[in-house]
């Protein structure tokens, strides 16, 4: 059995979002061939995830100058041991479904948050004599996007920074295995075309599905 974690970064719903939509019709394609795998669903607009704010960069200073946690105030107890949480949660993990559209190049800061919060040395990658190295190999992700240009290719392309983003951090986590299905050029197209285009990612999302 494996755990997978369905990260969404949308505020709005699969009625609303090209994104949630394709992501949903995945993680239930996903269930359906993988009866006995755990999902773990977690919206990153309902999710408690601390930023790095002056709690968390004292807190963790002290813990490493040898402070117990004790020690701490409560507003960096309460923060420090939640980024424990997620960060722990993640690492146990096998798989990773990210669904978001891109804002304004990238991920939106729900997200990026997240990936902070992930991003821990001896957690997701250790430094080593000879570099940073990932700790989590062997693990597989999927980046489902949206976006109403089309970025994954053509002149756009060196503006895409939400897949590219991911991949890089993920890749520096040991994860060489990702995916993506792009919803993509939505806006460039007529009321009819863009949902000829999202059912398209669709079809695309429900076949990943049976092989993820």
């Amino acid at each position: 059995m494996a755990t997978v974690l369905y990260i969404t970064a949308h505020p709005l719903d699969p009625e609303q979002s090209f994104s949630l939509a394709v992501g949903k019709e995945f993680i239930e394609a996903y269930r359906q061939a993988n009866p006995t795998d755990e999902v773990i669903h977690l919206d990153l607009y309902k999710e408690h995830v601390p930023q790095f704010d002056a709690d968390v960069l004292r807190g963790w200073e002290k813990l490493r100058s040898g402070s117990s946690f004790d020690q701490l105030t409560d507003g960096e107890k309460t923060k420090t041991a939640r980024l424990e949480e997620v960060v722990d949660q993640f690492v146990a993990a096998d798989k990773y479904v990210y669904v978001s559209p891109m804002w304004n190049f990238t991920v939106p800061p729900v997200l990026k948050a997240y990936t902070d919060a992930t991003s821990i040395p001896g957690k997701t990658f250790r430094y080593t004599s000879s570099g940073p190295e990932g700790l989590l190999t062997g693990k597989k992700a999927l980046h489902i996007q949206a976006s109403g240009s089309v970025y994954s290719e053509g002149p756009l392309a060196p503006l895409e920074m939400g897949y590219s983003y991911l991949n890089k951090i993920l890749q520096f986590y040991g994860i060489e295995s990702m995916e993506a299905i792009f919803v993509e050029g939505t806006a460039l197209q007529s009321q009819e075309q863009a949902p000829a285009i999202k059912e398209k990612a669709i079809a695309h999302a429900k076949e990943l599905a049976k092989r993820f």
